[in-house]
């Protein structure tokens, strides 16, 4: 199977109709595979295998966290009347209607942090993001933490240069993880600036009684967990917005699983960037939940209580999928990277990914969601397309 060639091809129905509705209902059933399965089965079948006992792990704590957030009398009825808001916004298919350019007038305050090897500086300001539905904006309020973003700037302080921008995974926040994942160090001593962003409710941002870092994204209610990568989105352009201020001319974006989810969303809502690379991104969130269990076993009960079928459903969280939005970056500055053995997100996710930005690159590794084996190779690719569109 030759992905690289299958990024022109259209998903089957109605070409005017929007990506949820003309995927098929079953999509998450659908059999999947790579090249990759033949040239290194043990590998990618061995790896894929772990992760599925690793992935009932995560779906239960997902599907833990969702449920106590709809508990209480008619508080279900009312996230999904609340839901159907941002749905006439995603058919519309205008980003600029949806994500709302932040102020321009926002302080960054900047400290510094004490290291030998490299410049670091931990950023924060307070996030002015008001939440587009007016039914989430007084739980949105009431929050502490996560109404003030964060980031780690590593900055070689001499002159403006090329940033990358990397954005962590579900409940995979600290700087040291991914700065190791990505051998961001390298990075930097190739003359790169990185700034490690962090997620809505991770970390810092997680607010108090938060069970682990990351739990707000999910425990809070549907309506909330829409409205989060519109945060994450408002408060990664005013990091931009800082860049710029300080110089900086080209500026990229990676991010892992949510990461890449939210970085390609990025790549479709502002046009400043050099090139986007999403790896492992779960591109229908929706899908993705139904494959998981016991995820999949409470989705579809509310969907049945709720008379919602699988397209509408996908059409309720569409507002803030990447496949909504056409995207001002040119395909051959996007490379997508994928697992074989990935049952977290599966390669089909992918697949949609690279369909919708004609002249992308995919590449394949023989490993899972967690375990990237090959990761050498695919970090020798992210480095060509950095070079080629943002070279300090």
């Amino acid at each position: 199977m030759n992905d690289e060639l299958m990024a022109g091809r259209e998903m089957p129905g109605d070409s005017r109709a929007p990506w949820w509705e003309r995927l098929p209902e079953d999509f998450w059933l659908h059999a999947d595979g790579t090249w990759l399965d033949a040239v290194h089965p043990l590998k990618v079948h061995g790896t894929g295998a772990l992760e599925r006992v690793m992935r009932t792990s995560l779906s239960t704590t997902v599907a833990t966290a969702m449920l106590a957030s709809l508990k209480g009398k008619g508080r279900m009825q009312e996230e999904f009347d609340a839901l159907r808001f941002y749905e006439p916004l995603a058919r519309a298919g205008d980003a600029s209607k949806v994500f709302l350019p932040p102020a321009k007038d926002i302080k960054v305050k900047m400290e510094a942090l004490s290291d030998d090897r490299i410049r670091r500086l931990q950023l924060s300001f307070d996030s002015p993001f008001q939440p587009l539905n007016p039914y989430a904006r007084p739980q949105f309020d009431a929050m502490q933490r996560n109404r003030v973003a964060h980031a780690q700037h590593w900055c070689h302080g001499d002159r403006p240069r090329p940033t990358l921008i990397v954005i962590h995974g579900f409940a995979a926040d600290p700087y040291w993880l991914n700065a190791h994942a990505l051998s961001l160090a390298g990075f930097y001593q190739r003359g790169y600036d990185i700034l490690l962003f962090t997620y809505p409710f991770h970390g810092r941002r997680a607010e108090p009684g938060s069970w682990f870092s990351g739990q707000g994204l999910f425990g809070r209610g549907l309506v909330s967990f829409n409205e989060s990568p519109m945060h994450a989105i408002h408060d990664l352009r005013v990091f931009i917005d800082y860049l710029q201020g300080r110089g900086v001319e080209q500026i990229g974006v990676a991010g892992i699983s949510l990461g890449g989810y939210t970085a390609a969303l990025l790549a479709a809502v502002d046009d400043r960037l050099s090139y986007c690379i999403p790896i492992v991104p779960a591109v229908s969130p929706i899908d993705v939940f139904l494959e998981w269990q016991p995820t999949g076993a409470l989705l579809s009960l509310l969907m049945r209580q709720q008379g919602v079928g699988v397209a509408h459903m996908r059409g309720l969280l569409a507002v803030h999928n990447p496949l909504t939005y056409a995207s001002p970056l040119e395909g051959q500055r996007m490379l997508i990277i994928g697992g074989a053995g990935d049952r977290v997100t599966m390669p089909r996710h992918l697949r949609l990914l690279q369909r919708h930005w004609p002249g992308s690159a995919l590449h394949w590794f023989p490993g899972n969601h967690i375990l990237h084996l090959g990761r050498a190779e695919y970090l020798a690719r992210m480095g060509d397309l950095m070079e080629r569109y943002s070279a300090p």
